[in-house]
């Protein structure tokens, strides 16, 4: 299982930024090429291990959340909610900082109302800073998280909740590794 994923992890270019080694791949980053039978086995991995019951909205983070959105989006039915990285100014708008481990920045949730039941869906989880401020919006207007699942887990980062990893890598300065799959 997962072994599209693993074997493109594992060929991943690696550069720095600043301090960080930062890892190039198709679901992180959109490049070099996403290939749909990639997204078809991360989406499958992802519905499999995934509570959907009751669950109203798949709710991601623009932009590297959204091509795996879509794909487990027409896997299950279930509508998507993109969080966006501009305000829109729509009534309910909730702005949440997020710093990550290369960048900081304003995220905005809309279309997510009390009493929904969403999973959150997202590429990777490095600090875990993305997640909190997601979920910290979602909270905020009395949603309720049923599950969360990122696709690629880096470091050990506490989101304050159960979080779920398709698998689990380290990144030196030359190349990736996967060292657990976690499902």
């Amino acid at each position: 299982m997962l072994e599209r994923l693993i074997h493109s992890l594992e060929a991943s270019p690696v550069m720095k930024r600043g301090e960080y080694n930062y890892f190039i791949h198709p679901i992180t980053d959109g490049v070099p090429l996403v290939e749909p039978a990639l997204l078809r086995e991360v989406g499958c991995a992802m519905v499999r291990n995934l509570d959907l019951e009751g669950v109203d909205k798949i709710v991601v983070c623009e932009a590297m959340g959204i091509h795996i959105g879509v794909a487990f989006s027409m896997m299950t039915d279930i509508p998507l909610v993109v969080v966006r990285k501009r305000s829109y100014c729509l009534p309910g708008e909730v702005a949440v900082h997020q710093t990550t481990g290369y960048s900081k920045g304003e995220l905005y949730l809309n279309g997510v109302s009390a009493g929904d039941r969403v999973v959150i869906i997202d590429d990777v989880c490095s600090t875990g800073g993305t997640l909190r401020a997601l979920i910290s919006a979602i909270e905020q207007v009395g949603a309720e998280i049923a599950d969360i699942c990122v696709v690629i887990g880096r470091g050990d980062a506490d989101i304050g909740r159960p979080l779920k990893t398709l698998v689990r890598i380290e990144v030196s300065e030359d190349r990736v590794r996967v060292v657990d799959t976690c499902l």
